[in-house]
């Protein structure tokens, strides 16, 4: 790692797009990309990123000699921190990302004491002051010298961004603190900002009155996956704050954001797809049993039960994104999560090819005992959960989804869980957890995984909402269906 030191006036700042390779299709390129980083909320979309990067992500600076720079200023900045023999090394590993890295050099990229004052936010309400260590700036003799462009904020490398500041009264993470500050500054706030703990950068849009968006970066994942360094470096660096307003990263999660009614829309469409899964696959259990297994059920209760078991789904995908389900106990997330079966669906498919999955039948017996867990709590040495309740949950609301007769209580009476396959799970999962799925596994180049963690109250009663238009009716002759532009099925 070089000694810190000023890199001159910036010039040349826009910068000519790198093509992807001609092999890979853009809207695939983009995808892996956003998949090997960490969103929450809202982010860039598709659409907006193909206009804004034709050819695919931009990147000059991706060659041999910048690479072999990070990798030793990376094992630099970790070898300081574990023989703890230079009291700068983390200061100086982000001097390093900021100026050689990204390109941001001294006469756009300041720091205390010439900080603009407009930036420094009072937290009345705590007694604290937010300011940051470093901002970009409009460099000078242009539009609007000086104005702030992007905060920047730097915590110990011990620190978890999203975990509340230590040694702080206001417990707060550096997160929630950088969106405050970037709502406080100026005339009327801005928009980004990027913290860092040194082995995570995550990058912060909370623009005023609208939904934070959090994109974040793993330094080491720069050296393994070399795609995430380029997208660092395309939206980050100083190419990208000198271009055409229209082209800025700001105005681009701006557009981005226009995306969101589509991407609540594209969801409801394939939650209701997973509803006809289920609806099939039950009534093709009833067929088999000669039409017993249903028998004195009418198809709207069939449907109604579909929809509970898809807003369950919801539910447990968003719960366990946002920690309020135990993801990280190893028990809960081995054998119960909902999220994390999709990947283990997957991992035996892939393993043992897809037919294997059309002769199991234990995801759905494992999502049965998760509904119950979560109604009516866990209290074991192994793990402990409390019971929520509720009527959503509710394991006698359709006590036919676990093969018990109307009437009968889940506590005193033994399940017989329906014979779904695990292959019609896995389609099912796919439907919920990847937009775009439309094969067996949801996983295809054209898929991007949902974080559902970003999703709103309001996109998921949109959702609801959706599922309650419909209904279902049993056929009693032939019927054609039409499969038409999306809405019009």
């Amino acid at each position: 790692m070089t000694a810190r030191k000023s890199r001159g006036t910036t010039k040349g700042k826009g910068q000519k797009g790198q093509g992807a390779r001609p092999s890979v299709s853009i809207d695939a390129h983009h995808r892996e990309w956003l998949n090997l980083i960490e969103i929450e909320g809202p982010f860039l979309s598709i659409p907006v990123l193909k206009k804004a990067f034709p050819d695919g992500l931009e990147d000059p600076a991706d060659t041999p000699d910048k690479a072999k720079a990070l990798r030793a200023g990376i094992e630099e900045w970790e070898l300081g921190l574990e023989t703890k023999e230079s009291p700068t090394v983390h200061v100086d590993w982000v001097w390093f990302v900021l100026h050689h890295v990204l390109e941001l050099d001294d006469e756009v990229l300041h720091e205390a004491p010439k900080l603009p004052p407009d930036v420094v936010v009072p937290i009345l309400e705590h007694g604290e002051t937010l300011s940051p260590d470093y901002v970009v700036v409009n460099p000078k003799g242009g539009p609007d010298e000086g104005a702030p462009r992007l905060l920047v904020q730097v915590v110990p490398p011990e620190q978890n961004l999203d975990a509340p500041l230590a040694g702080k009264r206001w417990k707060a993470s550096p997160a929630d603190r950088m969106a405050e500050m970037l709502r406080g500054a100026g005339k009327n706030g801005m928009a980004l900002g990027l913290l860092t703990n040194g082995s995570r950068w995550m990058l912060v849009h909370a623009p005023r009155g609208e939904t934070v968006g959090k994109a974040t970066w793993d330094a080491v994942l720069w050296i393994e996956e070399r795609i995430t360094l380029r997208a660092f470096r395309s939206l980050l660096g100083v190419g990208r704050f000198f271009v055409e307003p229209d082209q800025r990263l700001d105005a681009l999660l701006a557009k981005s954001a226009g995306d969101q009614q589509e991407l609540t829309n594209q969801l409801g469409a394939q939650v209701r797809r997973a509803v006809e899964v289920i609806v099939e696959s039950i009534d093709r259990l009833d067929r088999d049993s000669k039409r017993e297994l249903l028998k004195g059920t009418d198809p709207r209760t069939l449907y109604e039960a579909s929809v509970t078991v898809m807003m369950r789904l919801v539910f447990l995908l968003y719960a366990e994104e946002q920690l309020l389900l135990p993801l990280e106990d190893p028990l809960y997330s081995k054998d119960y999560s909902a999220s994390k079966l999709l990947d283990q669906l997957q991992e035996e498919a892939d393993r043992h090819g897809p037919s294997i999955l059309e002769r199991r039948h234990s995801a759905w017996s494992r999502l049965l005992a998760t509904f119950r867990a979560v109604h009516g709590g866990v209290e074991h040495e192994s793990m402990r959960l409390p019971a929520y309740g509720g009527s959503l949950f509710d394991p006698d609301r359709y006590p036919f989804l676990e093969g018990r007769a109307e009437g009968t209580s889940w506590r005193n009476t033994a399940a017989q869980p329906l014979a779904i396959d695990d292959h019609t799970v896995l389609q099912i999962l796919g439907l919920l957890q990847y937009l775009g799925s439309k094969g067996f596994d949801g996983r295809g180049t054209q898929a991007v995984r949902l974080s559902f963690k970003g999703l709103g109250v309001e996109q998921i009663g949109h959702v609801y909402e959706g599922l309650l238009d419909h209904t279902a009716v049993r056929a009693t002759q032939p019927v054609l269906g039409l499969l038409g532009k999306a809405g019009q099925e």
